[in-house]
């Protein structure tokens, strides 16, 4: 059976362009859900993309909705694609990785591996998963969803959330959530270097953090 929703509406520009001059892992002080499996990882860490989430259910060895999937991508889309618990086949290599790249997608997240990394990297194409494989899906078209509700590295993702995805990881959220936290981690990075320069010339870390001080009040209560 194949259920075919409508393409999520996309995510505002202007928060997209706030969320990507965001790490995932500066958001990752705050915010600890919404993140992917660690082990969900860049084939091409240098990257940093942002974009809506657009959810893919497929199954097994059979990437026949997959490659249907391609010709209904718009430019800025990030793709999601639950494996449904196969971990053996992989559903994307160097011919999806082209087909997504033309047709504008920002990134692709897959809980599985992928084949071709080669090739995903001469295509330019930003790619997280699960590691490389050489047993590939076949078009059978059997069955799976398209925008639906889906899970990608143990993280909730459904069609329309906003999607931050750098060297750290994968972090998804629904929009209405992006501009707490990519002002507030932008405000967090601008402060680094200041930190830095003072790490440099000498302070303590446990001092400028506040560490030391907690420590300390912690080892006095324990001495009563």
């Amino acid at each position: 059976m194949f259920v075919i929703n409508e393409m999520p509406p996309q995510v505002d520009k202007g928060l997209l362009d706030l969320l990507v001059q965001c790490e995932t892992a500066t958001i990752g002080h705050l915010r600890h859900w919404g993140y992917m499996d660690r082990d969900i990882r860049a084939v091409t860490p240098e990257k940093r993309v942002v974009g809506t989430a657009v959810t893919i259910a497929l199954p097994g060895q059979d990437s026949a909705l997959l490659h249907h999937l391609t010709g209904m991508l718009r430019p800025g889309d990030f793709l999601v694609v639950d494996r449904l618990g196969d971990s053996r086949h992989a559903c994307f290599g160097g011919t999806v990785a082209l087909a997504t790249k033309v047709a504008g997608v920002s990134g692709a997240a897959i809980d599985g591996p992928c084949a071709d990394f080669s090739q995903i990297r001469e295509f330019d194409m930003p790619v997280w998963c699960r590691g490389p494989a050489p047993i590939t899906t076949r078009a059978y078209a059997n069955g799976g969803a398209i925008n639906v509700p889906v899970a990608c590295g143990g993280a909730a993702v459904l069609p329309g959330y906003a999607v931050l995805a750098d060297e750290g990881g994968v972090l998804v959220m629904p929009p209405e959530d992006v501009r707490f936290y990519a002002e507030w981690a932008i405000a967090k990075q601008n402060g680094e270097p200041a930190t830095f320069a003072k790490v440099r010339g000498g302070a303590r870390l446990g001092d400028l953090s506040g560490a030391t001080k907690k420590i300390e009040a912690a080892l006095a209560a324990q001495k009563k």
